[in-house]
């Protein structure tokens, strides 16, 4: 099975569509069934109204007729329909209507343009009124886990350096195997066919209850905070309002 991690603003969904396409011409799939496509719900269309709608262009950019995975990408919504860009105006930020928004993704969900719906970067608190309000539960809550998580970046960190050295593997394969052992999925990234060999080397092999202590005990703070959605005249005046508390 082969996942693919899409939203609007990554600019991925007419060039996947392309080669999935070119794929199955060629052989190199032999169904959809072999993809799991998970793509996002941008600020600007995060409104009732337009939920279904943007869906649709989404499955037209990719050449499909369902996605695997559809998520509500920030806990935000934007008052520019089309801006599809990462860094929004501050003055274009408003509160989500999470209830109305989160019924436009069952109707989604029940018109078989999805198998399964979910959010990404939302704090507990969302989740679980959510949870309280929702026909549908959310699938998944996708979070960040990357090289940025910390204080320093990760690949610079003594602690998993030494690990590493110990145990004759690189910073980034302890990193992937400590996530792995989180019972988290994993989605790595590389355009480099040794680096995709080496995240491939972390299956034969565990860390210690001892390695495992010492990473837990690394200081973290969000490496992707969101700080773009706050501002004194939005809906968010503060990351601690954004996380409710959860930094």
């Amino acid at each position: 099975m082969k996942h693919f991690d899409n939203a609007p603003p990554y600019k991925t969904e007419q060039p996947l569509g392309l080669a999935i396409t070119e794929a199955l011409k060629l052989d190199l799939i032999k169904s959809r069934d072999e993809l799991f496509i998970t793509s996002k719900l941008w600020c600007c269309d995060a409104h009732p109204h337009l939920v279904v709608p943007a869906l649709q262009k989404t499955l037209k950019n990719l050449g499909l007729d369902y996605l695997d995975l559809y998520l509500i990408h920030w806990p935000v919504s934007s008052n520019n329909p089309g801006n599809y860009d990462l860094l929004l105006p501050k003055e274009e930020l408003v509160r989500m209507d999470y209830k109305s928004v989160w019924a436009a993704m069952e109707e989604a969900h029940r018109l078989g343009l999805t198998k399964s719906i979910g959010v990404s970067n939302f704090s507990c608190k969302k989740l679980e009124y959510l949870l309280s309000i929702a026909k549908v539960p959310p699938a998944v809550n996708q979070g960040a886990r990357e090289n940025i998580w910390g204080p320093n970046r990760v690949m610079e960190s003594p602690v998993l350096k030494e690990i590493a050295i110990a145990r004759g593997k690189t910073v980034a394969q302890v990193c992937l195997r400590w996530v792995r052992e989180q019972g988290v999925t994993l989605l790595v990234k590389s355009f480099n066919e040794e680096r995709m060999k080496e995240n491939l080397d972390i299956f034969e092999w565990e860390l210690s209850e001892e390695d495992l202590e010492k990473i837990n005990e690394i200081p973290q703070s969000r490496g992707l905070p969101g700080s773009f959605f706050v501002s004194d005249e939005g809906s968010f005046k503060s990351l601690a309002e954004l996380w409710d508390g959860e930094l």
